[in-house]
């Protein structure tokens, strides 16, 4: 019989994915938990505030969609309970490890978890749990295009900068292994991997793109003889809808609670060129549906894409840039506490959507304007500015002293011009031949970076960054990256001082640009555009 577990068992992992077998399931509320350790039985609670985000799904549209969820996307229902009912049966599950420290100190392996739909008499276990699946070692997401298929997967090219070749790999499609259809890859960078799509009849025997259950998808390592495991399906092509014309210029982002800072992100870049933004949300928790659906409504053009997989930014880049291909000429790869600002706007009355035009950005005369894939725009990182909490006018008002020298670089990128490999180094991508990268003089266009916020605001993010390089500030690895703080270490403890750190220069000019662009004068002083 199995047993009810406390929270504060110590074996209990901190973070657990659970992929459902046609969707995942991300169980983000409360739950009954049951275990006949190590293998939890687990099932969800039929509260009015319960939720389970199916994150796949909410990726899909048409009949993608009804591929991936035959059952709809209503929350399972717990049945009534009854002393007489059956042994509820399990719901076919996949869960992925997220190791903590304490797990990593535990042997291994972790048992899969069973999920059911209720906690009445659960089922006596007949076997011992299959191992559950690790994060460092998976197939974890899949995007199926015109031509070819995408996988992305951790755990194979490990290396910075170092890349297997792909004549190493084959895609599998199917869950069995030794029958499964198998194609040739073409690419291997980083965590991208593409191949080619398998011919419909060979697919269609052991369910393929008209089928309603979905077919896995895998990739097997050759001279090893073994499929890296996966919780991705192969769906038909996926791309990014519009209603309207192709948008000559987008912003892509990857974001986690940055609802705050959102709509004056929005509305700045509106102002000034972006048609489209599409969001990349890293599992937020802040209601960024409800801000996203506001500003929808007043009628922005704002897509969002679940990608809850940690520490995994280039990769999500990679996807935006065959995702939104249709629909976006060019895209600008910007965080959302980043500005594009140039100096030659400052005497200007009022912002126009001319602004950001990519070719207006190349010098006229220039040999190579025509052969641009890429812009590169300089930036500027602020400092506290003797914030001490979240300024109520925001960013722009509120921080106005920076870091006298310019670190990094954001890109506008023409999609028709990134290489087939998708190779990005955060911001910034691999070019098709014939294609350059300009770069541009901070006297011509500015990214001012509103990295080191109030206290408050820059703690938040210590721990959980997006970041592919620094995986967590308090572990001494990487010490040297450009996204740990100078003075920070590994403790997420406010340094002495800290208001006033990184102040080297005061730079009000975007700050005042903004105040006269988007300050609303009241009886009792000014009110911001995105103030609620």
């Amino acid at each position: 019989m199995a047993r009810k577990v406390r929270t504060s068992f110590p074996y209990v992992i901190a973070s657990l994915f659970f992929c459902a077998a046609l969707y995942h399931h991300f169980l983000r509320h409360a739950f009954s938990v049951f275990s006949s350790w190590p293998s939890p039985t687990i099932t969800p609670t039929a509260t009015a505030n319960s939720a389970v985000n199916y994150a796949i799904h909410e990726n899909l549209t048409g009949a993608a969609a009804a591929a991936y969820s035959p059952h709809g996307t209503a929350p399972l229902p717990a049945p009534s309970p009854s002393s007489s009912s059956p042994p509820p049966s399990p719901i076919s599950t996949t869960a992925i490890l997220l190791l903590t420290g304490r797990a990593r100190r535990r042997r291994l392996p972790f048992r899969q978890p069973v999920l059911l739909k209720s906690p009445d008499n659960p089922p006596e276990r007949q076997s011992a749990a299959p191992p559950l699946l690790r994060w460092t070692y998976l197939v974890y997401d899949s995007l199926t295009t015109e031509d070819d298929v995408v996988l992305f997967v951790k755990g194979v090219n490990i290396r910075q900068g170092t890349n297997r070749e792909p004549s190493e790999f084959r895609c599998v499609f199917g869950d069995d292994v030794a029958n499964g259809v198998k194609s040739t890859v073409t690419t291997s960078m980083q965590e991208v991997f593409r191949c080619k799509r398998p011919e419909l009849t060979a697919v269609s025997s052991v369910g393929g793109e008209t089928n309603p259950n979905p077919m896995k998808i895998s990739l097997e390592i050759v001279r090893e003889n073994r499929v890296v495991p996966s919780v991705a399906y192969y769906t038909p092509p996926r791309k990014l809808d519009s209603k309207n014309r192709k948008s000559l210029l987008c912003a892509s982002t990857m974001v986690y609670d940055v609802t705050k800072f959102l709509r004056e992100w929005v509305l700045y870049h509106s102002r000034i060129g972006v048609e489209k933004f599409i969001l990349y949300d890293n599992g937020s928790d802040d209601d960024l549906g409800g801000v996203v659906y506001e500003l929808v409504k007043e009628g922005y053009d704002i897509n969002t894409y679940s990608w809850r997989w940690p520490k995994t930014q280039e990769a999500g880049f990679s996807h935006s840039a065959l995702y939104a291909k249709e629909v976006c000429t060019w895209m600008m790869y910007l965080d959302v506490d980043e500005f594009v600002y140039s100096p030659s706007w400052q005497n200007l009355s009022e912002p126009s959507n001319s602004l950001l035009h990519p070719h207006d950005l190349m010098s006229p005369n220039s040999s190579s304007s025509s052969s641009a894939g890429q812009i590169s725009i300089s930036c500027y990182e602020f400092g506290p500015s003797d914030q001490r909490v979240h300024p109520v006018t925001g960013v722009t008002q509120g921080y106005n002293c920076r870091r006298r020298y310019e670190n990094r670089h954001k890109s506008i990128v023409l999609l028709d011009a990134v290489d087939d490999s998708l190779l990005n180094v955060i911001h910034h991508f691999k070019l098709r031949a014939g294609y350059k990268t300009r770069k541009l003089s901070t006297k011509v266009m500015v990214v001012n970076h509103y990295k080191y916020q109030a206290w408050p605001e820059f703690k938040a993010k210590f721990r959980r960054r997006v970041s592919a390089y620094v995986l967590d500030w308090t572990k001494k690895l990487n010490p040297n990256s450009n996204d740990r703080t100078p003075g920070l270490g590994f403790e997420a403890v406010e340094p002495q001082g800290w208001p006033r750190m990184f102040c080297e220069v005061r730079d009000n000019k975007l700050r005042d640009l903004v105040l006269r662009w988007f300050g609303i004068k009241l009886d009792h002083g000014i009110r911001m555009a995105w103030q609620r």
